[in-house]
């Protein structure tokens, strides 16, 4: 028997829909009725997360649980948060319901470990590269993080501010190319998008080569978490 899946939404809107976009491409299914029942709260009152984590922003917290209570009980038996960044508050969540919570960096961090990657280029907010959100799921992995420099995390910054949640500035007017090459140089072997906007705009520039989505690979966990027939052996 298949599970509803319950999606945290609104961390922004456009990955909330890209999230389920992937799950319904990653499902094998010959009609509707073999798809997974989806269900999805675009809360964009949850506060940015990154401003709660580094500057005393208001806290996402009671928006984060009040989504995924709601979820519950609107029939949700898996939840899902589409936003790497909110995983710093991953327990919080979790405790708030009784139905089980996906954990994305841990789910990702496995794929990497499966692939036998040893260093990962992480690309993210600053939020979750100064929290260590996915610095302490990659090293339980066994894998190195290593990171853009601060100036280069700024274009990082504008990439996902500017290049997508706001669409202010063309995507291709960021040095994207250059972040790589300077993670490449530290001995990156593939490069995590862990933020849920940068798939999007990786997407859009053409530069998925030895990107790794988590975005992607939650949706793949979902689809087998749930009961659904996945339509791929792995993310990548």
């Amino acid at each position: 028997m298949r599970k509803t899946v319950g999606i945290i939404g609104g961390m922004g809107p456009a990955a909330t829909c890209d999230l389920m976009e992937k799950i319904v491409a990653l499902t094998s299914a010959r009609c509707d009725q073999e798809h997974l029942h989806l269900i999805a709260d675009v809360n964009t009152s949850i506060p940015d997360r990154t401003a709660a984590i580094l500057h005393g922003g208001p806290d996402p917290v009671p928006e984060l649980q009040k989504s995924a209570r709601l979820l519950e009980k609107a029939g949700a038996q898996l939840l899902l948060m589409p936003c790497n960044t909110a995983h710093y508050f991953y327990d919080q969540v979790a405790a708030a319901v009784t139905v089980p919570v996906l954990h994305m960096p841990n789910e990702t961090a496995a794929v990497l470990r499966q692939a036998g990657i040893k260093t990962a280029g992480v690309l993210a907010t600053d939020g979750t590269v100064r929290s260590g959100v996915y610095e302490k799921a990659l090293a339980a992995a066994g894998i190195k993080a290593v990171y853009p420099s601060a100036a280069m995390q700024e274009q990082v910054m504008r990439l996902i501010y500017d290049g997508v949640k706001a669409r202010s500035a063309p995507l291709e007017s960021i040095p994207v190319p250059d972040i790589l090459a300077q993670l490449r140089q530290q001995g990156a072997q593939c490069f995590l998008l862990a933020c849920t906007e940068l798939p999007i705009a990786f997407a859009r520039l053409g530069l998925e080569k030895d990107c790794l989505d988590p975005t992607r690979v939650l949706a793949l966990a979902a689809v087998r978490a749930a009961g659904g027939v996945p339509a791929a052996a792995d993310p990548w």
